[in-house]
């Protein structure tokens, strides 16, 4: 019963014009991708995330990610072997975090260590 108020009201509304000419109005939606983040934990990453707070964890593995690009598509030798150093300091660091926080002994983690060490290494 309440959706279908809801859907009424939404329609009369477009009738109305009020739904013309809104910012963002014909852009395509910024969609977040938290599909690596345990579900039970997305609201508080979200949270934190419009606060402008961002884990320090969260950031290396964005990190990793960027380096693993990075390495992936470096042709120059030496450039290689920076890339590749600077990878294994920000995956040091992540395991160091990750041990001082007991991120390894948490329940969310033991259910997804797989994907996770998978998408890590």
């Amino acid at each position: 019963m309440l959706s279908w108020l809801a859907e009424q009201r939404i329609a009369e509304a477009m009738r109305q014009g009020e739904f013309d000419h809104l910012p963002g109005e014909g852009k395509p939606l910024k969609i977040e991708d938290l599909s690596g983040v345990p579900e039970e934990l997305r609201m508080a990453y979200k949270v934190m995330k419009n606060a402008g707070y961002v884990p320090e964890e969260i950031q290396l593995r964005h990190d990793l990610v960027r380096l693993d690009d990075l390495i992936a598509a470096c042709g120059d030798e030496p450039e290689l072997v920076s890339l590749q150093r600077k990878r294994s300091e920000q995956q040091l660091r992540l395991n160091m975090l990750a041990d001082q926080r007991g991120l390894y002994h948490n329940p969310a983690f033991q259910q997804y260590e797989g994907a996770i060490r998978q998408r890590l290494e």
